[in-house]
């Protein structure tokens, strides 16, 4: 959106821009902000916006400043929690990584990202496994292995690194994919890092499907339109024509685009294949319906018919991330954000599969910590995905999707038996040591993990779990595993990022060496360039530092 300029004296004029704002209803009871972390200068200036000839305002219409940044919805960090009190620990996985491109992206233009466009799991679950999990989860579609080493920001705190590995399918074995491309080409959509990125972003996916994959494509303006029907992925050459017709302009009426396309999903619907809507969008819906609440209710609507949606966003100032995220997890999709071409072939060529490939929905873990063992716990991130503790049992609860070949992890601070505790210990819970024994049951294991999940197309949910044993236990953090030692540095770095009081003596330089000594194997070298991003975020956090 572009950025009034408001002259004192000249109230006519402020009245006619103000008819142009559209009010935007409450999407939820967590609170949507904008950035509100200083920020250094961007080192490339926004696109020009041509002006637009706006109505008069009308008498009785309530105007509203234009928003004139990004909207994120507002997440406070897991506090710690006494096992004595809290034992359990129930939230839902998530395969969801755009926040990472969208930090990345304020990084390489010399901005500190806000706070709350900072999610640390979509951080820490950006990066493909360098490990395989030794065995199978009982007869879950899932492989789970853990670790345990010393903090390496807090000496008195041991990290809980657990992996959940999603069976992989190969090419040749996928279900047949029926694909709705749902494009945005309203007019802020021009600039050549939205619409043209994302016309070479599915092209690059259109490459990887099989004669037997159908593409529809419909986009959204002022009005919608069919571009084209359900076609066979064997004629390519139509669809990515298809493509390269589109052009930029028009208001966003991005609902009944929405309804269009699930229209043609189930037009095109194949019986135990992939229904998927992909959008692609900043965000930016101001006709029709544009409430983020009221497009999360039509979406959990259209998913009970089998079609599923997931989110590509681009875009800069006047980019949607709140909406974006909440109508994917909505869609039982997944949300990504695509910055460069470099990250639509991740997402939609290297991980197409993971992308668009259920192998498990409402998939839910609980953790049980052993109170004899481990004294508290504080998991880092999933502030979005937590459940209450009653909802891992009771199947009409919604809960994340988990692509095929998807690895998730979940980190956990935790202080152990023996270690200094956050908390001082209740003092009428307190149980001395000679007082009776056998009170709290002695086990070998620090922790019990349960993941529950249904079948793409069942409606009853199954049940596996693994103890946690003190044999995952490493004795200093430099023996434990590339993998966890590198996942580490990517949760300290999100958290300095989001200014987190537990990383408050931890220096970039030491995050960034970390990294480096653990990126291990890192085939396409993503693992370098987080180094890079942490290096500058050390750099702008400097600039930021001088500037106050």
């Amino acid at each position: 959106m572009k950025k009034l300029s408001i002259e004192i004296g000249f109230a006519w004029v402020v009245a006619m821009c103000l008819s142009g704002c559209a009010s935007t209803a409450s999407d939820g009871p967590a609170k949507v902000t904008a950035p509100v972390r200083a920020q250094a200068p961007s080192f490339y200036p926004p696109a020009p916006v041509p002006a637009a000839i706006m109505p008069p305002p009308m008498v009785s219409q309530k105007l509203v400043l234009p928003e004139e940044s990004p909207q994120y919805r507002h997440y406070g960090d897991n506090p710690v929690q006494q096992v004595s009190a809290h034992p359990l620990t129930t939230f839902s996985l998530d395969m969801d990584t755009g926040s990472y491109a969208n930090v990345r992206r304020f990084l390489n233009r010399g901005e500190l990202p806000p706070v709350d466009g900072i999610r640390v799991e979509e951080l820490i679950n950006y990066f493909p496994s360098d490990e395989t999990p030794e065995k199978r989860l009982g007869r879950s579609p899932f492989a789970v292995d853990y670790e345990l080493a010393p903090s390496p920001w807090n000496h008195d705190k041991t990290l809980l690194r657990v992996n959940v590995q999603a069976m992989n399918e190969t090419k040749t074995s996928m279900p047949p994919s029926n694909l709705v491309f749902l494009v945005d080409v309203s007019g802020s959509m021009d600039p050549p890092e939205r619409l043209p990125l994302i016309k070479s972003s599915l092209k690059l996916l259109t490459q990887q499907l099989r004669p037997q994959d159908a593409v529809s494509l419909v986009t959204y303006a002022s009005g919608t339109e069919v571009v084209l029907p359900p076609t066979s992925a064997a004629n390519r050459d139509i669809i990515d024509a298809a493509i390269d017709r589109l052009v930029a302009g028009g208001t966003t009426a991005g609902a009944s685009g929405l309804q269009l396309a699930y229209k043609m999903a189930r037009q095109g619907f194949i019986a135990n294949g992939v229904n998927r809507v992909l959008l692609a969008t900043d965000g930016d819906f101001n006709v029709g319906v544009t409430s983020t609440q009221a497009l999360v209710d039509m979406i959990k609507h259209e998913r009970d018919s089998g079609v599923t949606l997931s989110t590509l966003g681009v875009g800069d100032s006047d980019y949607k991330d709140a909406m974006m995220v909440q109508i994917a997890d909505a869609g039982n999709g997944n949300y990504s954000y695509i910055d460069t071409l470099s990250e639509a072939d991740k997402v939609l060529r290297d991980e197409m599969r993971s992308t668009l490939v259920t192998v498990a929905k409402d998939v839910k873990a609980q953790i049980e910590f052993n109170p004899s063992e481990v004294l508290e716990y504080r998991q880092i991130g999933y502030e979005k995905r937590q459940l209450n503790n009653e909802d891992f049992n009771n199947d009409q609860v919604d809960a994340g999707d988990i692509g095929a070949g998807k690895r998730v992890t979940v980190l956990y601070e935790l202080t152990l038996k023996g270690q200094k505790p956050s908390v001082d210990q209740s003092r009428y819970q307190a149980v001395k040591e000679d007082s009776n024994p056998t009170s709290i049951p002695k086990f070998s294991e620090l922790a019990f993990i349960k993941l529950r999940w249904k079948a793409p197309g069942g409606k009853i949910s199954e049940l596996a779990s693994t103890p946690i044993g003190k044999s995952a236990l490493r004795s200093s953090f430099d023996s434990a595993s590339s993998e966890t030692r590198f996942l580490a540095a990517v949760a300290a770095y999100g958290q300095k990022l989001r200014g987190n009081p537990a990383l408050a003596s931890t220096t970039w330089p030491a995050i960034a060496a970390w990294a480096n000594d653990a990126k291990g194997r890192d085939n396409f070298g993503y693992r370098a360039e987080f180094v890079r991003l942490v290096r500058l975020a050390g750099s702008l956090s400097k600039d930021e530092q001088a500037a106050r």
